[in-house]
């Protein structure tokens, strides 16, 4: 009857060794392969990670614990990502068809409909956004940018100064230049 809330105690003591076998892995290839390796940089960073994770909760869980093969797994998405992080780098046409462009979504007051239907957020998402970053007056938001994870950045001024950097700006879509 009790069942489903007991389990082996021999299986306990393989999900406390296979836990430690793979977090060891896992310590040891983000020591070779680098900390980029959990970074969210672009979706795809994004996506790995969640897989790594993924791996080693399935592999800790499993009726018998494959540390083997989970830490082959873990090792051949760090490798993976290893890879196209390298291609990205070297390859300009290769990280144009792997990483999504940076919108403007926000500029001077003004909502930028086109790059918002294209990032696919609401003018409800930007105004929330804008909340979060302790924005009080619309006025003190110089740009709102829907970054290639996905997440969204609120360009505040600092004090009079309403002006953005262009290198801050490099490669978002939709920014024309200063004004």
């Amino acid at each position: 009857m009790l069942d489903w809330t007991l389990t082996d105690p021999m299986k306990i003591v393989f999900i406390g060794v296979s836990s430690i076998g793979m977090v060891l892995a896992l310590i040891l290839f983000n020591r070779i392969f680098g900390l980029r390796s959990f970074s969210k940089l672009s979706g795809f960073d994004f996506a790995i990670t969640v897989a790594f994770g993924s791996i080693l909760g399935a592999t800790v869980i499993a009726e018998d614990p494959p540390v083997a093969q989970g830490a082959i797994a873990l090792l051949s998405l760090f490798a993976v990502q290893a890879l196209i992080a390298s291609g990205r780098v070297r390859l300009d046409w290769f990280s144009s068809m792997l990483t999504n462009q940076p919108r403007l979504v926000w500029h001077d007051g003004e909502f930028i409909e086109a790059q918002m239907r294209k990032a696919q957020i609401t003018r409800c998402d930007i105004i929330a956004k804008m909340r979060e970053a302790n924005a009080i007056q619309l006025d003190d938001v110089i740009a709102v940018v829907v970054e290639t994870t996905g997440d969204i950045s609120v360009l505040h001024k600092t004090g009079t100064d309403k002006t953005l950097d262009p290198v801050v700006m490099e490669g978002v879509t939709g920014w024309t230049g200063p004004e």
